[in-house]
């Protein structure tokens, strides 16, 4: 069983579910562009690993360092972001993806840890 492990900064509520989306003026979304750029970081991150040739579904587990509690979000709010970065990354479609919330401390400097794990 294969897995990967990638470390992200955490750059705040930019990232939550409810606020990394913009509206256009025709009524469309748009991703912010430091939600875009975070994206792309993990992106790159996680191509070495070639997880598109892992078994699915694929497990993904977030734990998070922050701040203080109230600078923590709720690590499932963090999940449509980093499962459509990885979706856009390799290719492999988030209902192949399994979310999992993980452990939640504080100290500096925000954190984000990012496990990926190949299905049995």
């Amino acid at each position: 069983m294969r897995s990967i492990t990638v470390e992200m900064d955490y750059i705040g509520g930019v990232l939550s579910e409810n606020h990394y989306r913009g509206r256009r003026r025709d009524g469309g979304f748009y991703v912010k562009k430091e939600t875009r750029g975070w994206m792309m970081d993990l992106g790159w991150k996680i191509k070495t690993a070639h997880i598109e040739d892992w078994s699915l579904p694929l497990k993904v587990k977030v734990d998070g360092r922050f701040k203080n509690t109230h600078r923590q979000p709720d690590l499932s709010n963090l999940g449509t972001v980093i499962l459509n970065a990885i979706e856009e990354a390799i290719g492999v479609n988030d209902r192949d993806m399994r979310w999992q919330d993980g452990e939640v401390s504080y100290g500096e400097p925000a954190l984000l840890t990012i496990t990926i794990t190949e299905a049995k």
